[in-house]
């Protein structure tokens, strides 16, 4: 593979954390919609915690965030990963991305959830190698 296509390595400044929602996330989103709106953005995540499977990097020198998680309601027949950046500073903002899709009732039938899962991680780590490029 030319070394152009290669990926290139995280920054080193961004640290994975998938153990739980960061606070960060639920701050931000407080700030910017309100305590009431924010229980109810994306049915919970943020304040449940309870949806899997997640992803989180964590920039501390910036109080940054970057995050891939549901973002569609559990009822919904077509389900769908987000990504969502905490830039430096404050604000909070969904990044526009491929959809990263899958349909629960053909849970084999590609793309599964783990695929979509995939993908939407693998774009979440390309727009942390554009991003530091502007910080």
């Amino acid at each position: 593979m030319p070394s152009w296509q290669s990926p290139s390595p995280l920054p080193a400044t961004w640290q994975r954390c998938d153990s739980g929602i960061l606070p960060l996330w639920w701050d931000r989103l407080c700030a910017q919609t309100g305590q009431q709106s924010a229980a109810l953005y994306a049915a919970g995540l943020f304040t449940e915690d309870r949806r899997r499977p997640i992803a989180q990097w964590f920039n501390p020198a910036f109080s940054a965030a970057l995050l891939v998680a549901p973002e569609t309601s559990p009822e919904w027949p077509v389900q769908r990963f987000g990504i969502f950046y905490a830039p430096p500073g404050t604000g909070f903002v969904r990044v526009h991305s491929a959809p990263h899709e899958w349909h629960p009732r053909e849970p084999r039938k590609s793309p599964t959830e783990q695929e979509a899962f995939q993908a939407a991680i693998a774009e979440a780590e390309r727009f942390l190698q554009v991003e530091m490029d502007f910080v």
